[in-house]
């Protein structure tokens, strides 16, 4: 049996000790942290379910390699039954653990490597796909959790990463030996990276010739030499180290945590290469990626907005109020906004495209259209939620006051609402709304698998408008005379 047990893998990320920085102070043991353990339990989440009897024909696969039982995100696409049940184990993990599942970059990369390498290795001869199949293998055969890396700080945008005064600014092959290659530079926006055992590095752009050392993927193991992890700060963050943790909205999995990754000299054996160089192959390879991961970010908030109407009702039902018209057609429009990603998520998943390995990429089209309307719907669906909630969605005071001899009994008083909710349950989903409409998940629904105008680009440029014009003008009776 491959699929190993959440707390297996808790305590092998602690043995990893990845070096990890909050706050300027260095974590001992991310399990122990206050802000590095919840992204354990929600990565824990992922094993758990895999094995689970209710969930594992979602959560689970077989490994087209071995024919052995491997979590699914370790499975690369190879149907479009494939994509579609990631979307649907995207959308219900973000149902069980309200945050990001912090594995979804790492699965995307693999699908988006398996078929370009094959791709290279078919023009150019070379062993990357080989190199990728057995590195997926070792993956699957110890049931590891992968992260993706791809965005570079990039520094003055108006510039090529080689005239940036700094050349780390976009992460780059700095020497070649015979036995693999050094890296250098930092990926940014890097979601739970320190608690996988595997970071697979994509190229974050198209680079050109004379551009090659850019052009690199590769896998490493949590824990190399050189490697850092410097922790997001946000005021969910500072709070959570503050207070309890049953007073910070959601106690188990916390708000998304980010890092950046600074790889200081990493060496990288030539069996862990999969790019280097081919700067031809970079604009597919984001393409592809980018369609996995828009897909999937359009799924997660599909499962997010699950748990936030959820919570929209039940402050609804705990203020009163749940039969008031008013409050109906708030819900029914987060209910519309809501299924509207979840459609477009499953359409992308549906429609996919099979590339020349065999494996399979959501459709291009319907991938960034799926981002883009989640941003714009998850956007409604918070606002509609702040609407129903009320002011006290930010100005509530810390349930710990109920414990105050001083002032507790006043909060008990003063913030009942109906009888049948308790004034604790009350403060409760309070807390936890607040932790979406006040925190930092609408920016990373904005920007999480690029932003908004990388996909505007991707529609514009991947559609074909002189085929609508066509269907116009035929039907409009305008047709060319033929000489």
């Amino acid at each position: 049996m491959v699929l190993k047990e959440p707390g297996w893998y808790i305590q092998s990320i602690r043995d990893i000790r990845p070096r990890i920085y909050v706050a300027g102070e260095r974590v001992k043991d991310p399990y122990e942290h206050h802000n590095t353990r919840p992204v354990l339990n929600a990565i824990a989440k992922t094993y758990e379910l895999a094995l689970s009897p209710e969930h594992a024909h979602i959560a689970a696969a077989e490994s087209h390699l071995t024919g052995e039982p491997i979590n699914r995100f370790n499975r690369v696409c190879l149907s479009t039954e494939d994509l579609v049940r990631r979307v649907e184990l995207n959308m219900l993990l973000s149902q069980k653990t309200g945050t990001c599942n912090y594995r979804c970059v790492g699965c995307d990369a693999l699908t988006a490597l398996y078929s370009i390498t094959y791709e290279m290795d078919q023009r150019l001869k070379t062993s990357y796909h080989e190199r990728l199949k057995a590195f997926l293998k070792h993956v699957q055969g110890q049931d590891l959790a992968c992260s993706g890396a791809l965005t570079d700080p990039k520094g003055d945008r108006r510039k090529r990463p080689k005239e940036q005064v700094d050349p780390d600014l976009y992460l780059h092959v700095v020497k070649k030996r015979d036995d693999g290659i050094i890296v250098r530079g930092c990926k940014v926006h890097q979601s739970g990276a320190f608690g996988v055992h595997e970071i697979i590095v994509l190229p974050g752009m198209t680079f050109r010739p004379g551009e090659e050392e850019y052009a690199v993927a590769f896998a490493i193991p949590n824990g190399t030499k050189g490697l850092t992890f410097i922790m997001q700060e946000t005021a969910q963050d500072a709070e959570r180290r503050a207070a309890r943790e049953e007073h910070t909205g959601l106690p188990d999995y916390g708000v998304r945590t980010t890092c950046m990754l600074v790889f200081d000299d990493v060496f990288v054996p030539w069996e862990r290469v999969f790019m280097c160089g081919e700067v031809e192959f970079t604009r597919e390879l984001v393409m592809r990626f980018a369609s996995m991961h828009r897909t999937s970010g359009a799924a997660c908030k599909a499962g997010f907005g699950d748990v936030v109407i959820g919570a929209a009702y039940a402050i609804a039902e705990y203020n009163g109020l749940s039969g008031a018209h008013y409050i109906r057609d708030r819900l029914t429009d987060m209910l519309w906004a809501n299924e509207a990603m979840r459609g477009l998520a499953l359409a992308a998943a549906y429609r996919g495209v099979r590339t020349s390995s065999g494996a399979y990429v959501p459709d291009p089209i319907l991938a960034n259209t799926a981002k883009l309307e989640s941003v714009e719907a998850f956007t409604r669906l918070l606002v509609a939620a702040s609407d129903i909630a009320g002011g006290l969605v930010v100005t509530m005071p810390s349930e710990a006051n109920l414990d105050s001899p001083d002032v507790g009994a006043w909060v008990k008083k003063f913030l009942v609402g109906a009888p049948e909710a308790p004034v604790e349950h009350r403060l409760r989903m309070f807390k936890f709304l607040q932790s979406w409409v006040a925190g930092p998940h609408l920016a990373g629904a904005i920007h999480g698998g690029g932003s908004p105008a990388a996909q505007r680009i991707a529609i514009f440029a991947l559609s074909d408008l002189k085929a609508k014009k066509a269907l116009a003008e035929e039907l409009a009776g305008i047709r060319e005379e033929k000489h």
